[in-house]
């Protein structure tokens, strides 16, 4: 056998750091890939995270692109702190001072008004966000100067809590300067705009002092790495041992097994017919290599996502 490296196909789950962008993670990813003496890979990320953020970025490596809009529409965990008393342009510390307020809420007072944003809620974006507005980014439009007007959309909040406080002597009654949240939230919800509604729901104004991706989807933080860890498959550390399968990510879809001619068929993208398995999405492997994303309905299995991944007798 060759000595020569396999293109990788998996995931690496990052710790991003506050300022470095998703898109330069990426980059970072190609390059430690590249001087690490793998194989051009195609690589993307599964949900952008502000540069200001830090925590989960989880980045897809070869075949494991093609579920990168998975990634995009799964829920999120965040830990983000509320500093009150200020409101900024961006929402977050980046921003000059637009309001403020002398108004201090209680943990009561924050606990109360959380109930409001439960479920489904529809949410203004912040004017410093990347959504278009007539093709041009609406972040742009704002550091222009321009009056931008954003159009609500509907989020959904599946959790959302007050994290123990830090102070032993704190009470429920005791008025707070800041607060930390634990949120998980739908797709397309952003974090700065429920700060600034929280604020505004206990009678003052706020902004985003602090904000972490605990989770994204399948991945927790607990299977995170550091970028100096990532850095070291440049130098030649081994990447399998930081790579997750291709499969992490779809860790709530059903297995389908395939044998061999089945499989042969799926990859020709045919249809599979008289399965027992029950109506939905699956995962169809040979093996335990990933072979399709199939769905199937009365029985017939349709190709939704064909993986060309080696077998593993090659």
């Amino acid at each position: 056998m060759s000595d020569a490296k396999r293109q990788p196909h998996g995931w690496l789950i990052l710790e991003k750091p506050r300022g470095l962008g998703s898109t330069q993670a990426v980059g970072m990813v190609k390059r430690v890939l590249r001087q690490g003496g793998y194989p051009k890979t195609k690589v993307g990320h599964g949900g952008t995270l502000d540069p200001l953020a830090e925590g989960v970025l989880p980045i897809a490596l070869g075949e494991a692109t093609k579920l990168a809009g998975r990634m995009l529409d799964a829920s999120k965990v965040y830990d983000f702190t509320i500093r009150f008393g200020e409101e900024t342009s961006t929402l977050d510390t980046e921003g000059e001072v637009v309001a403020t307020s002398d108004v201090r809420p209680s943990e009561t007072d924050i606990a109360r008004s959380l109930e409001l944003f439960m479920g489904l809620i529809e949410q203004i974006p912040p004017a410093y966000s990347a959504i278009k507005i007539d093709g041009k980014r609406a972040y742009d439009r704002a550091r222009a100067g321009e009056e931008v007007e954003m159009k609500t959309r509907a989020v959904e909040i599946f959790d959302l809590a007050v994290l123990p406080p830090t102070s032993s002597d704190q009470t429920d009654d005791t008025t707070l300067d800041s607060v930390t949240l634990r949120a998980q939230v739908s797709k397309g919800t952003y974090i700065r705009s429920l700060t600034r509604d929280i604020a505004h729901a206990v009678g003052t104004v706020g902004h985003v002092t602090y904000l972490k991706r605990i989770k994204a989807g399948p991945f927790h933080q607990d299977q995170a790495i550091s970028l100096d860890k990532c850095e070291e498959i440049a130098k030649g550390a081994p990447l399998e041992h930081l790579l997750l399968p291709l499969e992490a990510g779809l860790d709530d879809i059903p297995a389908l097994s395939l044998d061999p001619d089945s499989a042969q068929a799926v990859r020709q993208g045919r249809v599979l017919s008289d399965l027992p398995q029950a109506d939905g999405l699956h995962l169809a492997s040979l093996h335990d290599v990933p072979v399709a994303l199939v769905n199937l309905e009365g029985g017939t299995a349709k190709v939704v996502r064909g993986f060309n991944l080696p077998d593993v007798a090659e």
